[in-house]
């Protein structure tokens, strides 16, 4: 039993934060989900990124906090033809990733 409850405990330890991050404005094509992924890749970030119904872009993101706070400052400017108008940012469960996509 013990033993359980130790490998718990290290599983724990070694997960990593996650966001679901929302993109707000004109941020369909001007190749936001393109940029979003190319950042995610350099820094290290598990995830994916979509367009919504609304207009919108959704994020997320699993990684080290200091990856999840950069791509979040990344996503208030985003490429140079978006337009942002708000970015929500929550925290999330991890869900164990292995890369970063585009979700289609």
């Amino acid at each position: 039993m013990s033993v359980s409850i130790f490998n718990v405990s290290i599983f724990h330890s070694l997960s990593m934060p996650a966001k679901r991050i929302k993109v707000i404005g004109m941020v369909q094509g001007v190749f936001f989900r393109v940029r979003a992924k190319n950042l995610a890749d350099k820094l290290g970030l598990k995830g994916w990124i979509r367009n919504c119904a609304d207009g919108s872009v959704e994020i997320h993101a699993e990684g080290t906090g200091e990856a999840l706070k950069e791509l979040e400052s990344w996503c208030h400017r985003g490429p140079p033809d978006a337009r942002v108008e708000e970015v929500r940012v929550e925290s999330v469960p991890e869900r164990g990733l292995t890369m970063f996509e585009v979700a289609r």
